[in-house]
């Protein structure tokens, strides 16, 4: 992959991210350490797990063990989980943390804690860190 296709990348996914967030602080209606607006943190998680995928899938290519997609189909979490523990198992917790408490407990069940959505774009941001091109500012919004 070259620097170029991983920066598009890159800049795309935080892309994500950054919507995510930002959705979140504008929204989010945060009162006693809750989001209220249920819909807008589901929206949220939904478009950053969406984020969190794409550097992902950055990240195995970098590693050489890219995901095959068929015709028609998507990945499966399977498919994600397998590939990064052949990769880098240190990666594997931060993709689960976040594929957790994004994906999961976020988007499906609407989890409304702050602290527990913090921890998961936290999860999802160790990835980020590794497919950063050298001299790329990072988010401001999430790291802020």
């Amino acid at each position: 992959m070259s620097t170029e296709q991983r920066l598009k990348l890159y800049s795309k996914a935080m892309r994500y991210m950054d919507n995510a967030a930002k959705m979140l602080s504008e929204k989010g209606k945060e009162e006693d350490g809750l989001y209220q607006n249920i819909k807008c943190v589901r929206a949220a998680c939904g478009i950053a797990y969406s984020g969190l995928l794409l550097a992902t899938e950055c990240y195995l290519e970098m590693k050489g063990q890219p995901l095959v997609r068929k015709k028609g189909r998507r990945l499966k979490i399977t498919q994600y989980t397998e590939n990064l523990a052949q990769a880098d198992s240190k990666v594997l917790p931060y993709f689960n943390a976040a594929y957790h408490l994004l994906r999961l407990d976020g988007y499906y069940e609407g989890l409304n804690n702050v602290a527990a959505l913090k921890a998961s774009f936290d999860s999802a941001m160790e990835i980020f860190k590794r497919i950063a091109p050298r001299d790329v500012s990072r988010s401001k919004k999430l790291n802020g």
